[in-house]
């Protein structure tokens, strides 16, 4: 027995394709994946995670992309580029309610920072509650 909740091909749903050697989203060739927890005191536990689809040397090329909506009830921005262009080239990024606002200004100040010529077009970041 683990003490991990069971993943979806334990409860023997039918996937297609062969998971990687970690069965994660690190096994993606190219896709990086960054995170962050921030504790402060006994109130505050909070954090990021940042999932870049291309390596950070390619963000220029875009990727393919689309969303859903699990339950309806979340907050996320940048679907409509998402929708109407079906492209991606920032990070997504993850985190809390209250945390969307700084997220988003923080993916356009590291595209600013890293990637200028980006910056200098269109901006409108992925970021999404959970």
């Amino acid at each position: 027995m683990t003490d991990r909740a069971p993943r979806a091909r334990d409860l023997g749903l039918p996937l297609p394709g062969t998971p990687g050697p970690n069965n994660a989203i690190t096994d993606v060739p190219g896709v990086h994946v960054g995170c962050t927890t921030l504790i402060e005191g006994d109130d505050v536990r909070t954090g990021v995670t940042a999932i870049l689809p291309r390596p950070p040397a390619s963000v220029e090329t875009p990727c393919a992309a689309g969303w859903h909506s699990l339950n309806g009830n979340g907050e996320m921005t940048g679907t409509a580029w998402l929708t109407e262009t079906g492209t991606l080239r920032l990070p997504v990024l993850i985190t809390n309610t209250h945390a969307i606002g700084p997220a988003h200004r923080g993916v356009i100040d590291w595209t600013a920072r890293e990637k200028p010529p980006i910056a200098a077009e269109w901006l409108l970041p992925v970021v999404a509650e959970t």
